[in-house]
């Protein structure tokens, strides 16, 4: 019974990862635009924006798969 409960909250959270990181935008510029967007008003604001919230959303998305992964690995 347990196992099919965690099951189907691993699926959630596995669609709602793959969800998020679809919605990412791109990073087209490469590493060279690291040392310009650090002293930019964007990059000093980028955790308020939907980017910002998007990064910690996907962060919180794969610490629950990996964590559901291996409780669904000891349990079955």
């Amino acid at each position: 019974m347990l196992s099919n409960i965690i099951s189907v909250v691993y699926i959630i959270v596995c669609i709602f990862l793959a969800a998020v990181v679809l919605l990412q935008e791109g990073n087209s510029e490469g590493l060279g635009s690291i040392g310009g967007i650090a002293d930019s008003y964007w990059g000093r604001n980028k955790a308020r924006s939907m980017e910002g919230t998007l990064e910690k959303l996907t962060k919180f998305a794969a610490a629950a798969f990996l964590l559901l992964a291996f409780v669904l690995n000891i349990i079955k």
